[in-house]
């Protein structure tokens, strides 16, 4: 489904953190089961504990709970272009020229999210500033956010 982008509205900041939130609660639970589908089996085929305090089996969990992350964004974001936060405030994310988000395009702004969201949201507040209330990863990835009607 395409949209005309000059017919729609860009949601405020505290709408985004909103959505936001609401996902980041839904991905605690999709976390929680993540990590019992490893744990749960690796005690009960060698009959101890997950060994959490070994480095290599430490790194090797954290990978597999950010990659779990990953997946969690981008099936909604190219199945929809909506996650179940943005669905709840009624967000949708689409490309610069209005259609929805390839596996491509999904994938380039994971990685600009990432990477301007990690020094203490500076990517997220950049839109506070923007004429367009675009964050730094929506400009960087070519996409954005609009409130759907």
């Amino acid at each position: 489904m395409d949209f005309d982008i000059d017919q729609t509205r860009p949601p405020g900041f505290l709408r985004r953190l909103a959505a936001i939130s609401y996902d980041l609660v839904l991905l605690f639970g999709v976390l929680f089961l993540a990590v019992t589908l490893v744990v749960v089996p690796y005690e009960l085929i060698f009959g101890m504990p997950f060994p959490h305090d070994e480095h290599f089996h430490r790194l090797g969990l954290q990978l597999y709970l950010v990659t779990v992350v990953g997946l969690f964004l981008v099936f909604f974001w190219v199945r929809g272009g909506q996650t179940l936060g943005m669905r709840a405030w009624r967000l949708r994310l689409v490309r610069d020229d209005g259609t929805g988000l390839g596996l491509r395009d999904a994938l380039v702004r994971l990685a600009w999210a990432t990477l301007c969201i990690a020094p203490a949201g500076a990517g997220l507040l950049w839109m506070l500033l923007d004429p367009d209330r675009l964050t730094c990863y929506d400009r960087l990835s070519r996409t954005r956010l609009f409130l759907v009607k």
